[in-house]
C-alpha cells in the first residue's frame, strides 16, 4: 500500500512567488514542436513534451520527476530541441526554465515575436553542473514582445536523462523561482505528533482510519510478529480513546477481518458501522483483487462481502480506495489504460444494484503523470485530501486537498500543499479526519519509532473539512417506547433527492448521520408494520460544527391511529402542495398500497391569522390537493375521507409565527385496514 519511494535524494528548496505580484509571469501553455520524447511506458504521458506546460511539478524541489519533459534518450550524440508557446506576447525581460533534473545541457534559448522571427537570447557550452537542478534564468539584452520560446540541448555533454518542467516568460527582471502552492493565508503551526508505543511499532504503521466520533482508531501493521499468519503481511490493528484521552495499546482486529493475506480497512461509513476493505475474501481464507465490506454486528465484524466495481481490473494489480461518508461515491487510487501516471485517482457511483459504476478519470487538475494517490473523502462530502508525487512538494511524496467544486464530481479546486508541519522531504499519506476536524491522523517516514508510524496534528481552519452537523437518536415506538429496527434516510428537502442512509438496531445502539451544513433536510425513519415519520432539520443557518439529538417516534399502522404530517407542507395562505413534500405523500400512498383495505380520513388545520371562514376554505382546499396528490399514485378515492376545520383545533399557541406553523398542518387517522 506504500506508493514506490525514490531512491535519490530530494533537496528542500524554501522558494516563495515573492514577487508574483508585482509581475507578470506566464507559463508555456501549447507545445508549438520538439525533436523526441521519451516513452518508457505503455500507459500515461510520462516525460512527454506535454510535461513541460504549466507551472513547475517538480520545483521547487530537484529531482528527477515523469512531470517533466525529457529527450528520447539519455545521452544522445545529436541536439535536442523543444519548441512552446504562450496565451500572448509580452515585452518580456526574462526566460525562466526549471531543469529539475541534470541541468546544464541547454546550449541556445531562442525567443519568437508574433511575425515568427526569431531572436537567440543565449547561447552557452552544454556542461555538467554540480547541483541536482536550478531554475536558470536568462534576461533578455533586447526588447522583443515574446510570444514562443524555443531551448536546444545537448544531452551527450550532461550524463544521464536531461528534464525540463516548466518555461515562463515574464516582464520583470526580478527572478521567477517556483513555489509550492500552499492553501490561502496557511498558518498551521501545530507541530506533527507521534502517536507513540501504543499505536506504533519498529514494524510499519500505516493507513489509519479514525471512526467519524474520534474515539476508535483502525491502522495497517505489516513487519510484525503479532500478525495472523506471516508477520510481513499486513493486518488490522484498533485502538480505542479511554476516559482520559489516551489510546489504549492497540489490539489485533482477529477474524474474519484478519487472515493469512493482506489486509487493510480503506473507509468507514458515517455511522461507523460499515468497513470498506482491500481485497475480496473467499471462504476458504484465500483472497483476490478487488474490495469488501464488513458490517458491525453486537457480535462483532460480518464476514467481508465483496463489493463490485464495473470494468475495474484492465491492468490494475494494486488499489487504494475512499468510499464516500454516505456511501454512494467511491475514489479510488488504481492504474488504467487512461491514466496519466503511475496511478490516478477515480471516480464511481454505487448503481441500483449495489454495484459500483467503471471508474472515470478525475482528470488533469488533480492527476500527473506521477503517482497520485490514498484518497481520503471528508464527511463534508466535498473536501478530498491525498498523496502525490506529481504536484509540487517537499519531497517523496505529500499530502495535498482539493475541494469540489460541483455535483458532477469532476471539477475540483487546484490541490493545495498541507504544508511543511505535515509534509517532509520523505514519504507523507493517508491522511484521515474525524467529524470534529480538530486533528488530523496521517501516516509519515520522518522521525519514526520503525518504519512508517502514524501521527496526528492540530488542524487549522483554512485546511479543515467545512464543518457538518452530527444527528444521532433513538428510533422508538410512539405508544410504548419500545426501541424499532428502523432504515434511517435523510434528503434534500430542495429537491427531495436521498443525500444519506443510516440504520437503527436496537442491539448495536442509536442511529448517527453526518449532514454538512447550509441545506435543510427532511430525516425519516421506517420500520416494519409501522408508518414512515420524518422531521425537518434546517442547517441553512449554520456556520461551524454541532451535534443535534434528535429521537424518532413511529406510529403503528392500526385502526384509529393519527399520523400528523410535516407542517411546512404549504406555503402560508396558499393550499399547494410544496414540491419538498411529495416524499411524504409518496410514503401515505406506499402505505394505502401496501394494505389495499386501508381507508384514511384526512383533516386540514389552519392558524387563526385572518377571516375564518376563509380559514376554513383554506383548510378544504389543502386537504383536498393532499387527496388529489394521493388519487394521482392510483389510490381510490373512496379510501379517502376529508374534514376541514380552519382554526378551531390549535395544538399550538398563535402569538408567534413559529408556533402559528405548527398549527398550519394536515393529520390523517386510520379508520379501517
Amino acid at each position: 500500500m506504500n506508493p514506490l519511494i525514490k531512491s535519490f535524494f530530494c533537496c528542500l528548496l524554501a522558494l516563495q512567488w515573492g514577487n508574483a505580484a508585482a509581475q507578470q509571469v506566464l507559463w508555456a501553455s501549447k507545445v508549438l514542436g520538439y525533436s523526441s520524447e521519451y516513452r518508457p511506458g505503455q500507459y500515461g504521458h510520462a516525460y512527454r513534451a506535454k510535461q513541460i506546460l504549466g507551472i513547475p511539478n517538480k520545483l521547487p524541489d530537484f529531482g528527477n520527476s515523469p512531470c517533466a519533459w525529457s529527450p528520447a534518450e539519455a545521452d544522445g550524440r545529436g541536439e535536442e530541441w523543444i519548441k512552446v508557446g504562450f496565451e500572448k506576447a509580452i515585452p518580456a525581460k526574462q526566460i525562466a526554465i526549471a531543469e529539475n533534473f541534470n541541468p546544464g545541457a541547454i546550449v541556445r534559448v531562442l525567443a519568437y515575436d508574433e511575425s515568427g522571427k526569431e531572436y537567440l537570447v543565449s547561447e552557452t557550452p552544454a556542461a555538467q553542473q554540480a547541483v541536482k537542478g536550478r531554475m536558470l534564468h536568462v534576461f533578455l539584452k533586447q526588447n522583443v514582445l515574446v510570444n514562443a520560446v524555443k531551448i536546444v540541448l545537448e544531452p551527450g555533454k550532461v550524463s544521464g536523462f536531461n528534464q525540463i518542467d516548466a518555461i515562463a516568460i515574464s516582464e520583470s527582471a526580478t527572478p521567477v523561482e517556483a513555489a509550492i502552492n500552499f492553501a490561502q493565508n496557511m498558518q498551521l503551526k501545530s507541530e506533527k505528533e507521534n502517536m507513540g508505543k501504543a499505536i506504533n511499532t519498529k514494524g510499519q504503521e500505516v493507513a489509519p482510519i479514525i471512526s467519524p466520533d474520534g474515539k476508535t482508531l483502525y491502522f495497517t501493521r505489516t513487519n510484525f510478529e503479532g500478525n495472523i499468519g506471516n508477520p510481513n503481511r499486513q493486518d488490522v490493528w484498533v485502538s480505542t480513546l479511554n476516559d482520559k484521552g489516551q489510546w489504549t495499546d492497540a489490539t489485533n482486529i482477529g477474524p474474519p477481518i484478519n487472515n493469512a493475506g493482506d489486509n487493510a480497512i480503506t473507509s468507514i461509513s458515517a455511522d461507523g458501522k460499515t468497513i470498506y476493505l482491500i481485497n475480496i475474501y473467499r471462504p476458504d481464507g484465500s483472497m483476490y483483487f478487488g474490495f469488501s465490506k464488513s458490517f458491525k454486528t453486537k457480535t462483532g465484524w460480518t464476514f467481508p462481502k465483496e463489493s463490485k466495481i464495473v470494468n475495474l481490473l484492465g491492468n490494475a494489480t494494486s488499489i487504494e480506495i475512499a468510499v464516500s461518508p454516505f456511501e454512494n461515491v467511491l475514489i479510488m487510487s488504481v492504474q488504467r489504460a487512461d491514466t496519466e501516471g503511475g496511478k490516478d485517482l477515480y471516480i464511481s457511483f454505487l448503481q441500483k444494484d449495489n454495484t459500483w459504476s467503471e471508474p472515470r478519470n478525475l482528470g488533469s487538475v488533480i492527476n500527473t503523470a506521477d503517482y497520485e494517490g490514498t484518497p481520503f473523502l471528508a464527511l463534508d462530502n466535498k473536501t478530498l485530501y491525498f498523496s502525490s508525487q506529481g504536484h509540487s512538494g517537499y519531497g517523496e511524496g505529500d499530502i495535498f486537498l482539493t475541494r469540489r467544486l460541483d455535483d458532477t464530481w469532476l471539477n475540483w479546486s487546484k490541490p493545495e500543499n498541507l504544508g511543511p508541519a505535515i509534509n517532509s522531504p520523505l514519504w507523507d499519506a493517508f491522511i484521515n479526519i474525524p467529524v470534529t476536524g480538530d486533528y488530523a491522523y496521517f501516516s509519515a517516514s520522518d522521525k519514526v519509532l520503525g518504519q512508517e508510524d502514524i501521527f496526528r496534528i492540530r488542524m487549522s481552519p483554512e485546511i479543515k473539512p467545512e464543518p457538518v452537523a452530527v444527528v444521532t437518536g433513538v428510533v422508538y415506538e410512539a405508544e410504548s417506547t419500545k426501541q424499532v429496527k428502523s432504515d434511517i434516510a435523510a434528503d434534500l428537502k430542495k429537491d427531495n433527492s436521498s443525500f444519506a442512509k443510516a440504520n437503527f438496531d436496537p442491539e448495536t445502539g442509536e442511529y448517527r448521520l453526518i449532514l454538512p451544513l447550509k441545506e435543510i433536510y427532511s430525516v425519516s425513519a421506517s420500520g416494519e408494520g409501522y408508518f414512515p415519520v420524518s422531521e425537518d432539520i434546517d442547517l441553512s443557518e449554520e456556520t461551524g460544527f454541532r451535534t443535534i439529538r434528535k429521537n424518532l417516534y413511529l406510529q403503528p399502522i392500526k385502526p384509529g391511529q393519527q399520523i400528523r404530517l410535516t407542517n411546512t407542507m404549504f406555503t402560508q395562505s396558499s393550499a399547494e402542495v410544496v414540491p419538498s413534500s411529495y416524499s411524504e405523500l409518496d410514503r401515505i400512498a406506499l402505505a394505502m398500497t401496501t394494505y389495499p383495505a386501508m381507508e384514511i380520513l384526512l383533516e386540514g388545520h389552519t392558524d387563526n391569522q385572518g377571516e375564518v371562514q376563509k380559514n376554513v376554505q383554506l383548510s378544504k382546499d389543502r386537504v383536498e390537493q393532499v387527496k388529489k396528490y394521493l388519487l394521482s399514485k392510483g389510490i381510490d378515492a373512496k379510501r379517502i375521507q376529508t374534514k376541514a376545520w380552519g382554526p378551531s383545533r390549535p395544538i399550538a399557541s398563535n402569538l408567534t409565527e413559529q408556533t402559528r406553523q405548527r398549527n398550519r398542518r394536515v393529520e390523517f387517522t386510520i379508520l379501517k385496514i
